[in-house]
């Protein structure tokens, strides 16, 4: 691999060595960056071999959480790629954008397009000729990802995806480069809280990121009180605990908003947390207005 300071296995740095001639290619960039793992990998990449004819833009809609624009502004600082975050105005006379907020089962479509006219604005007053973005090679097998037909008409170039790197092996580049959010668990939009078919309203969207946020919040401080109280690791129970108090890090929970209802999925790692911090979590989610706060048994499932 081209002045790599790491080993990955032969294969991964043959897709990355190709990644790296795609992108030069290219000559000048925008990456359309949300601050996940492989949007990372190509705005470091972009960085690395183009400098400052690659940009990197976030768009903060209000589907996007506010954690995750502050996550984006971290990583893009780190990898010191150029950083704009640009704020969408949310033009409801925009034919996309209303379709979007009509949310039906091919939204990331309308949204897509949306946001993609947003970079090419940018890309013009940069002087910049081509988009990018972290769509990579599993993502191309999943039929229900609806953005990428709107990539391909708008002539977004996925980089990741035609040098063929899955998603395990954009892990390990990010891992080997440093890049700190190799581990980070991938994030849907909040639009993917509401069910198919119910308008997306500021008000509801709101109230899922809220419920998350203070969710996570409330399990977080389970994880902290437990590492206070283990304070005796001679024994092989005790180390276990920590073991679990460590795992407690790759729990995924969604909260799906059925207007009254707050449908909680979580992975099936998180389930037993979730039940320990029940009356908390029902108290605090009550007091956002839900009548109802349920525990889904089947688990975390993408989309709604």
């Amino acid at each position: 691999m081209t002045n790599n300071k790491y080993q990955t296995n032969n294969a991964t740095d043959e897709k990355y060595e190709n990644l790296i001639n795609l992108l030069k290619n290219l000559k000048s960039v925008v990456v359309a960056f949300s601050g996940g793992v492989d949007s990372s990998v190509v705005a470091y990449t972009a960085h690395k071999i183009l400098g400052k004819k690659a940009v990197a833009v976030t768009i903060d809609g209000f589907v996007m959480p506010k954690k995750e624009i502050a996550n984006a502004k971290k990583i893009a600082k780190k990898t010191r790629i150029r950083h704009i975050v640009v704020k969408d105005k949310e033009n409801k006379w925009d034919k996309n954008f209303e379709n979007f907020l009509k949310n039906p089962a091919d939204r990331c479509y309308f949204c897509k397009k949306h946001y993609i006219e947003i970079l090419k604005r940018v890309a013009k007053e940069h002087k910049i000729d081509k988009i990018v973005d972290g769509t990579n090679a599993d993502d191309l097998k999943d039929t229900g990802r609806f953005g990428i037909k709107a990539l391909r008409e708008e002539g977004v170039i996925s980089p990741l995806a035609e040098a063929g790197l899955t998603k395990q092996e954009i892990r390990e580049i990010a891992k080997k480069t440093g890049i700190m959010n190799a581990e980070k668990p991938s994030m849907a939009c909040l639009a993917t809280r509401i069910p198919c078919n119910e308008p997306l309203t500021k008000e509801r969207i709101k109230r899922v990121e809220k419920a998350e946020n203070l969710i996570n919040k409330i399990i977080n401080q389970h994880n902290i009180t437990n590492i206070t109280n283990i304070t005796n690791i001679t024994n092989i129970t005790n180390i276990t605990n920590i073991t679990n108090i460590t795992n407690i890090t790759n729990i995924t929970i969604r909260v799906r908003d059925h207007k009254d209802i707050a449908r909680l999925e979580c992975n099936i790692e998180g389930i037993e947390l979730i039940v320990k911090n029940r009356e908390k979590i029902v108290k605090a989610l009550k007091n956002l207005n839900y009548e109802y706060v349920v525990l889904d048994m089947e688990g975390y499932r993408k989309g709604i």
